[in-house]
């Protein structure tokens, strides 16, 4: 059940759907518990706030109020069950959930790290907060709360676009931001500043005129330092004003003066840098067309430098996108006979080795990180060690070999500045310590992770860190709640079937009964437990393939060996735990810092 109050206060069941929440003194109920944050609030509180001069009976009505809501609120719960949502208290009544829009509002507001999450963030608003209690005490200060935060991400998403030089798609928002709320002088602000970036310095100072006019006309004060600067600045056309145009300018000097053969080199570096700032999606599309460019070209040493110098590190070990994978391997591998230098060979060994996501390549990734720590190059052995952890996932219990690949990331990029791969090695020391549930030392790294992802600009980072508090805090809205960050990550090879999967495991972990969803590329070894035929469920049981190398493989091997368990397959979970022996001292799927099974002893 989820909850909204940006907006109608409405409540949405598990498939989206609104839930009939009777009349309007039944909402402010559930709108009141809502603004205590699960905090009780006594039933004569309820009383007094419901009602000006509340009628004889007043009490008893509020508790009818309440036998509706959990009617509607938990139709399955059965008579005399304890209610799980909204529970009694003491003398009163407690909300009992973590969804809530405005809570996921506002977290998004707090860690958005690029104006996409705060643009989507803003999309949950359907109208004023709590629209229908507008003039209630008690939502009254809330409304305003949640109010100055959307505005506030309105202004900070605008910022942004002038900072990119996006000024003219800025104008369109920030004006109808300006009209609705007069009073804030930094949307003016911003709206005059957009304007001028635009080329219209005669419409900014039109509107710094309309800001100063209202300022002074209706609320009697005169406008702040940061107005009354801008307007002397735009009327001496201040240079500091234009700076959001000088990566603009510069990319044209650039494209100007620039060969055909630098400018690909340079554009590798351009997608690195956009791949690991966020911009994961764009940097794959643009990279194939860049090695395509290259070839083109006819300079097999040209071909080589910009394959291999797309050292993004790389954390999850199933590929977004596999054919283009594979196009890059196969470039890699015509590139290869071509060079003999030792620095270039074994870019191009990381870069099949790691391309392959453990598949095939464990001898790439081996003859990378040899050729790599015969030479005086830090960021080529991270990018070869990085390669050698994604080949080292094709059998159960790898973890602490996958530990040390991560520790030697760290101390290496610590002493060399790599910060990228020093987040590397913190989150693989994340999984494998999660996979041995050493809950503090996993902890430790999400928040070094977590801190070099702030101070440096790697939004992605909060994608695995968020999962993992999600395992930590094992809630169905945990778990939902980290999912919402993939929707923009351009990771579809972790995100396909991820909620699924996560969902059915802490399921399984609980003895309830599976959800019926799309689990995508796990669906061969979930699907024996979600069959209700037996025969049909041995046979999809029978029909499943081995799991292939990844950071999933034990939690795949744990779920054959809970199916083979529950359909008496005795051959088929015998191979299952000659599979997971290896891996017994760890908790089956924990390897990937996202879900869990528990531990793998009980499935041996």
């Amino acid at each position: 059940m989820e909850f909204g109050v940006l907006g109608p206060v409405v409540a949405w069941d598990d498939a989206g759907r609104p839930v009939a929440l009777k009349g309007p003194r039944h909402r402010a109920v559930l709108a009141r518990l809502i603004v205590a944050r699960g905090r009780v609030v006594p039933a004569t509180l309820l009383v007094d706030e419901l009602w000006i001069d509340p009628p004889d009976g007043a009490l008893s009505a509020v508790r009818t109020f309440v036998a509706a809501l959990r009617r509607a609120l938990e139709p399955e719960r059965a008579p005399r069950a304890p209610a799980q949502l909204l529970v009694t208290e003491g003398p009163g009544y407690a909300l009992r959930t973590d969804a809530v829009d405005a809570w996921r509002f506002e977290e998004a507001v707090r860690s958005a790290a690029q104006p996409g999450e705060l643009v989507k963030a803003l999309t949950l608003w359907r109208g004023p907060a709590y629209a229908e209690f507008a003039e209630e005490g008690w939502a009254q200060g809330e409304r305003s709360r949640l109010t100055e935060l959307r505005l506030g991400a309105v202004e900070r998403v605008a910022e942004t676009r002038l900072a990119l030089g996006l000024a003219a798609e800025a104008v369109p928002e920030l004006d109808a931001h300006v009209t609705e709320h007069p009073w804030r002088e930094d949307a003016w602000r911003l709206l005059a500043l957009a304007l001028y970036r635009s080329g219209r310095q005669g419409d900014a100072l039109a509107v710094l005129r309309r800001a100063r006019a209202m300022l002074v006309g209706q609320l009697g004060v005169d406008p702040g330092t940061a107005l009354s600067r801008l307007e002397t600045d735009i009327l001496n056309q201040a240079s500091h004003l234009s700076a959001g145009n000088v990566w603009a300018e510069t990319a044209a000097v650039y494209d100007r003066t620039v060969g055909a053969r630098t400018r690909l080199e340079s554009t590798v570096g351009l997608l690195r840098s956009l791949a690991v700032t966020g911009g994961l999606e764009a940097a794959r599309r643009q990279r194939l067309a860049t090695i395509s460019a290259a070839e083109e070209l006819g300079d097999p040493d040209l071909t080589a430098r910009v394959i291999g110098a797309y050292d993004v590190p790389a954390i999850w070990t199933r590929s977004d996108d596999e054919t283009h994978a594979a196009a890059v391997v196969a470039a890699a591998q015509r590139a290869l006979p071509t060079q003999q230098h030792p620095k270039a060979r074994a870019r191009l060994l990381a870069t099949i080795a790691l391309e392959s996501r453990g598949v095939r390549a464990p001898q790439a990734a081996l003859e990378a990180e040899g050729l790599a720590r015969g030479l005086d190059d830090p960021a080529l052995l991270a990018f070869a060690l990085n390669a050698r952890f994604m080949q080292t996932c094709d059998r159960a219990g790898l973890a602490p070999d996958r530990d040390a690949i991560g520790a030697e990331l760290i101390t290496l990029s610590q002493r060399h500045e790599l910060t990228t791969y020093e987040v590397l090695g913190h989150l693989i020391r994340l999984q494998s310590a999660c996979a041995r549930a050493d809950h503090a030392a996993a902890d430790h790294h999400a928040a070094a992770a977590d801190a070099l992802a702030v101070s440096h600009e790697l939004p992605l980072v909060a994608v695995f860190t968020r999962w993992y508090a999600a395992l930590r805090e094992d809630t169905t809205e945990s778990y939902r709640a980290a999912a919402t960050l993939l929707d923009t990550a351009g990771m579809p090879g972790l995100q396909e079937g991820l909620l699924a999967l996560a969902l059915a495991c802490r399921s399984i972990r609980l003895h309830q009964p599976l959800p019926v969803a799309d689990y995508g590329p796990h669906d061969p070894w979930i699907r024996p437990l979600l069959l209700a035929d037996a025969s049909e469920a041995v046979a999809a049981l029978q029909a499943a393939p081995d799991p292939p190398p990844g950071l999933l493989l034990e939690a795949h091997w744990a779920l054959i060996a809970h199916a083979a368990r529950q359909l008496g397959e005795t051959h088929i979970l015998k191979r299952a735990q000659t599979a997971l022996t290896p891996a017994s001292t760890e908790h089956a799927g924990a390897a990937s810092g996202l879900l869990t099974l528990g531990p793998i002893s009980n499935y041996l």
